[in-house]
């Protein structure tokens, strides 16, 4: 194809990309109330411990409720189109990927996507403990208010930061099949792996919440292990592969 060829490709690609997103923010516009519901959990539990009228989502502009759905509308809406938009992206370079490229890709997406939701998961399971023990700061006198749309961000980022931090196994096993890291190096480098985990463990999480730190550090470290052993297995598949075509050094000193 040529460039303009290319070009006109893109633009079709990215108007049906846009309008998926639109009709995603629709459907999710209708979804904001009970999404609402959900992220207000953490504060209802609250009040059952700490009393009725601990903790509430405050909103301090008379714009708040609006823009706040409105970004809920967006985000949900990305999620909603997602199946639409990455097909849009990937029909347009997978043309240029060669088969064996195709079968890594797909099989790097199919491992990021359950990891991504997986960490999603734990991110909202641990929320509410999160928000349950610093608000145990709060002095018995006073009472929790807490701005929506700032709640709101600290909600979808903390599922956000959990969510990629899950996926970072998938890029080392990348490295891996691309030769910049082996499964040997990975082992080795272990100490500092678990340190590096430990830390943004403790970033992620309120320091306070010891137990929660502990969960996301854990799962971290359990992934890493399981990343360096599946590029071992790689880094054997590849070396009795270069055996075979007597490309290894080593068995041909042998």
């Amino acid at each position: 194809m040529s460039l303009g060829e290319h070009l006109r490709e893109a633009r079709r690609r990215l108007i049906i990309a846009v309008i998926a997103l639109v009709i995603g923010m629709v459907i999710a516009a209708i979804l904001t109330e009970p999404v609402l519901k959900l992220m207000a959990w953490p504060i209802n539990e609250i009040n059952a411990l700490r009393g009725k009228d601990f903790a509430a989502l405050m909103f301090t502009k008379i714009s708040s409720g609006f823009n706040l759905r409105l970004r809920m509308s967006l985000a949900i809406g990305l999620l909603l189109s997602a199946p639409i938009w990455l097909w849009q992206i990937w029909a347009f370079i997978v043309p240029g990927l060669t088969k064996k490229e195709i079968k890594y890709t797909v099989g790097f997406v199919v491992a990021a996507i359950p990891l991504f939701f997986a960490g999603g998961a734990v991110a909202i399971w641990v929320a509410p403990h999160v928000i349950e023990v610093m608000s145990g700061f709060v002095p018995g006198i006073g009472k929790n208010f807490l701005d929506a749309e700032y709640y709101y961000d600290f909600i979808l980022k903390f599922i956000l930061v959990i969510g990629i931090s899950f996926v970072l196994p998938v890029f080392m096993v990348a490295l891996n099949l691309a030769g910049v890291i082996t499964g040997r190096g990975l082992l080795k480098g272990w100490r500092i792996a678990v340190l590096v985990a430990s830390v943004f463990a403790a970033i992620a999480t309120p320091a306070a919440d010891i137990g929660s730190m502990f969960l996301v550090g854990g799962i971290l470290i359990v992934l890493y292990f399981a990343a360096a052993g599946v590029s071992l297995l790689f880094d054997r598949r590849k070396r009795k592969k270069r055996i075979a075509d007597g490309l290894d050094p080593d068995a041909a000193a042998a």
